[in-house]
């Protein structure tokens, strides 16, 4: 049997030229040569096409699309301030109705903001409530920040086909989108 466990014997692996040399022959001084044999041609990158901008804006859309619309159905945490309102941030003449995906992540905004030793009172809310309904209430634009100051933080603006068309501010195209893009 050989090395590898059969009659076929295993090929050698060889790591320098001077291992090839037949040791019992005598030795042979190394001939130059006066060119380089030529490399073979490597096989070119295959050249993936950049997707143009249209593309990329119709994937970005579809992606905000599926995680819209997963938020819509999904129940976040909405903190209660002093007041016994909820928890609201203005950013930009805008009202954000601040939500959390769990208590984790509403735990890491209490700690940023110095006020972990507080006790926090929230309610759980689907987020199509929250878009349909809290943010119609609200006085002026306003829309939901999910996980404000994490690094998977998302906004919900006040936009057509985010929050209800009566308050969705215009924002150019949103018009062309199906909504009024009035407010």
């Amino acid at each position: 049997m050989n090395q590898n466990g059969d009659e076929t014997p295993k090929p050698q692996q060889v790591g320098r030229l001077a291992d090839l040399a037949d040791t019992s022959a005598s030795p042979t001084p190394p001939t130059r040569r006066s060119e380089p044999e030529p490399t073979p041609p490597s096989a070119p990158a295959p050249i993936t096409p950049h997707p143009a901008p249209a593309d990329e804006l119709a994937a970005g859309r579809r992606e905000f699309a599926r995680l819209l619309g997963e938020f819509r159905r999904t129940a976040v945490l909405v903190p209660f301030d002093d007041q016994g309102s909820l928890w609201t941030a203005d950013f930009n003449g805008v009202r954000w109705i601040c939500a959390f995906s769990d208590e984790g992540a509403l735990a890491r905004f209490a700690d940023a903001r110095g006020e972990s030793a507080r006790e926090w009172t929230y309610r759980t809310v689907l987020g199509a409530r929250l878009l349909d309904v809290m943010v119609p209430m609200l006085p002026g634009p306003g829309g939901v920040a999910l996980d404000a100051g994490s690094a998977d933080g998302t906004l919900f603006p006040p936009v057509a086909r985010i929050v209800p068309d009566e308050v969705a501010v215009d924002l150019g195209e949103t018009a062309e989108l199906g909504g009024t893009g009035t407010r």
